[in-house]
């Protein structure tokens, strides 16, 4: 057994879990248990495991839909353009819809909206991220925790090349993590630990490409599902209106005014989901209530023990990641599906974050972990 309490075994049991709810909170337990363990080797400094805590965590949000619905509804009630979009749909369906009916058109239509723009397409790509990093590098964190014989034969069961297949950043990282356990120097062995971190995320992030684009590109709203919405929340109780209605639109083939409407509106709408998707992957709860916003420059200051750096390994990695050396101005990601854009952030932020021991702070209480350990989904914020 490891000395953060799992094992290999117990990352493919959690990893085979099918409810991706709880699982995403054990996912989140565990690597809170690994950071833990391998910090008490390494002077309490984070390492990968302890940001991916924090990054589980807000990806549980994603998977169980938290503030997401409410985030489209607050961009679209906020859009002038929607506004008028919905007046248009609404007139074209003044001369089947009850007037009362039709002062609710505006809420009618949000509620459309969320319903038809995917975002369970959302929540399942995030879900398979979360499980994909994690029954592969959780893994190896577990292996690592349970000693070996040597750390090139820890190595060389990690496979050769580049990621998103190859494993050549795992064997470096786990290699410094080795050296980082067993040095004296404070400032070299931070140095490591950020050189390892950033080896793993770039590795991780790699590997999650596709999953991030998949979340991104999953918000389309069809016009003809959103019409069909518009109808059952505006119609609910006259099917005989409603199936004429439906029938003139669809098996004479005609373009009414409502489905023109509608479809200059669900063109709106996909833009606006869109942004509420990417505004919701792009935030990072942190310990304390600390939120921070990926889209803008990342707030704080390098600690001191890394406010220069001389690993010549570490300088040349941050050179390929980092186009603004020593410093936080630039590093707002514009684009998340863009590898390049999300490393430049992330590893500054596990710069600036490198000695924050609130990080190690558990991210659930004692009731919620004796629940999710049990399968059960916990009460209480998540």
């Amino acid at each position: 057994m490891s000395s953060s309490g799992v094992d290999v075994h117990e990352v493919e049991r959690i990893a085979a879990n099918p409810d991706p709810v709880v699982r995403n909170l054990q996912i989140t337990h565990c690597y809170h248990l690994l950071s833990l363990a391998l910090a008490a080797r390494t002077g309490n400094a984070a390492n990968w495991c302890t940001f991916a805590v924090w990054a589980s965590k807000q990806v549980g949000r994603t998977i169980r839909q938290e503030d997401l619905a409410q985030a489209v509804e607050r961009l679209l009630k906020s859009s002038p353009e929607v506004a008028a979009g919905v007046g248009l749909v609404a007139r074209g369906l003044r001369r089947a819809v009850a007037k009362e009916d039709l002062d609710r058109a505006h809420e009618m239509v949000r509620r459309a909206v969320v319903a038809t723009a995917r975002l369970d397409d959302v929540s399942a790509a995030s879900a398979r991220g979360n499980l994909k990093v994690f029954a592969e590098i959780a893994r190896e964190f577990a292996r690592f925790l349970a000693g070996f014989d040597s750390i090139e034969e820890f190595c060389d069961a990690l496979r050769p090349g580049e990621p998103p297949e190859g494993q050549r950043l795992l064997r470096q990282a786990f290699s410094r993590y080795h050296r980082a356990m067993t040095t004296s120097d404070p400032k070299r062995r931070a140095e490591l630990l950020l050189l390892a971190n950033i080896e793993v995320g770039l590795h991780e992030q790699t590997r999650l490409q596709p999953e991030i684009a998949a979340a991104l590109e999953a918000p389309v709203v069809d016009p003809r599902e959103l019409e069909r919405r518009l109808f059952d929340l505006l119609l609910p109780g006259n099917r005989v209106v409603k199936w004429l209605r439906l029938a003139w639109l669809t098996v004479l083939g005609r373009r009414t005014a409502v489905r023109i409407a509608g479809e200059q509106l669900a063109d709106q709408v996909r833009v606006l989901v869109r942004r509420a998707v990417t505004e919701h992957l792009m935030t990072l709860a942190l310990p304390r209530g600390e939120l921070l916003d990926l889209s803008e420059d990342l707030p704080g200051t390098f600690p001191p023990l890394l406010a220069e750096l001389t690993d010549p390994d570490l300088l040349a990695l941050l050179k390929i990641v980092d186009p603004t050396p020593d410093s936080v101005l630039g590093t707002a990601a514009r684009d998340w599906a863009d590898l390049p854009d999300r490393m430049h952030y992330i590893a500054d932020m596990f710069r600036c974050h490198a000695l924050r021991e609130d990080l190690l702070d558990p991210p659930f209480t004692a009731e919620q972990v004796e629940a999710l350990t049990s399968g059960r989904r916990p009460h209480g914020p998540l």
